[in-house]
């Protein structure tokens, strides 16, 4: 029998390919492992929790997780997001509409859980010297970095949970939606000047960003975790070529800075299939994956653990798109049972849902998937 540890010192353990005491599981640790407003309500109902709902991301309409919830379900993370500029763009444009701190515009259709993009800032544009005229983010804005200190000795003061740093998504998400997806793709293709621009550009804000704040806890937290995705459901987005081209050099970039400013594992997100370029993911730094989309192709969870596990551990797994949704307990018991043998023996897992908890998943199943996920215990 292993002595029961802490949440943090299960999840450094599995991270560090040790096996821990449980699996350790994470709910909101991140802005892609929460849950959309609407699931959270029966959530917080489940609990008596009577604490207005704070959403991490709007897009995304997820939420920052109560303490109370994180408690009663013994998660093992605890998120440290950073703030918003003090000075930006941003705005709200109406009901249920609003501009980002990117100038990128978004309304939420009557009926929809999420907001629809309508405004690409950079769409049309053929010239590199069209960039200058964009009015860009400011990355030594205080707000990016305000209380960051706080949250941090707050989880350290009141919990046992291991600390994950969110950090800006490096540039392929934020340059899709400035160009627009159309324009993004074919500039891969017809004007790759512009491309390599604009992402030197947004990159070069994003790394000021991330070096604030890690600057102010790089060295105290203890996972830092970013997302761009690169996949969909059936293959990359771009081919092979193209993402080792003009998007792995900045990653690397990127992650270098990372690991230069901090000792904390680094969590990537990713969406969709991206068994293709794992290899180039692990030689450029990346600790553990999220969120192993287990319905995407070949993403198998035991073919991952088989050929990556002694290199990289891994972080969700847990089917959103099928089980979750439309399983019953016995199916959610019977899917944690088979994601720990197939990916925790040696440590190298975290459990979570696979993406944000979406609102047509029963609390009934996302109680039994965290409660299950204590007390499972597979002989490998």
């Amino acid at each position: 029998m292993l002595k029961p540890m802490t949440g943090r010192e299960r999840v450094l353990a599995a991270l560090s390919h040790e096996q821990p005491d449980r699996v350790p599981i994470d709910l909101a640790g991140t802005r892609d492992t929460t849950i959309v407003a609407e699931g959270y309500e029966r959530l917080k109902a489940h609990f008596d929790v009577d604490t207005s709902t704070q959403l991490c991301n709007r897009m995304m309409r997820v939420a920052k997780v109560d303490e109370s919830i994180l408690k009663a379900l013994e998660i093992d993370t605890r998120a440290v997001f950073p703030g918003a500029p003090d000075q930006s763009v941003a705005c709200d444009l109406g009901p249920d509409r609003y501009r980002d701190m990117w100038g990128v515009e978004r309304i939420r259709p009557e009926g929809s859980y999420y907001y629809d993009q309508t405004e690409f800032p950079l769409s049309g544009m053929e010239s590199v010297s069209q960039l200058s005229g964009n009015t860009w983010l400011d990355p030594t804005d205080p707000g990016f970095t305000r209380g960051l200190r706080e949250r941090l000795e707050w989880i350290r003061e009141n919990t046992d949970a291991a600390a994950v740093l969110t950090l800006p998504a490096p540039f392929v998400h934020i340059t899709q939606y400035l160009r627009g997806f159309e324009d993004w793709f074919i500039d891969f293709a017809a004007n790759t000047t512009f491309l390599n621009a604009l992402f030197d550009r947004v990159l070069e804000i994003t790394m000021e960003v991330a070096r604030r704040e890690l600057e102010l806890v790089g060295q105290d937290v203890d996972i830092v975790f970013c997302a761009d995705d690169l996949g969909s459901q059936d293959g990359l987005l771009v081919s092979p070529d193209h993402y080792r081209r003009y998007i792995k050099p900045r990653h690397k970039k990127y992650f270098d800075q990372i690991h230069a400013m901090s000792p904390a594992k680094l969590g990537f997100h990713s969406c969709g299939s991206v068994v293709d370029v794992i290899d180039d993911l692990i030689e450029i730094g990346v600790d553990v994956l999220n969120p192993i989309q287990v319905t995407a192709a070949g993403m198998d969870p035991e073919t991952l653990k088989h050929q990556y596990g002694d290199r990289l551990a891994f972080w969700g797994a847990m089917d959103t798109q099928h089980v979750l949704p439309n399983g019953n307990v016995n199916d959610v018991q019977r899917m944690v049972d088979e994601r720990i043998g197939q990916l925790g023996e040696g440590g190298g897992y975290i459990l979570s849902s696979c993406h944000n908890i979406q609102p047509d998943i029963p609390t009934e199943n996302i109680l039994t998937m965290f409660e299950h996920a204590r007390t499972s215990r597979p002989t490998w």
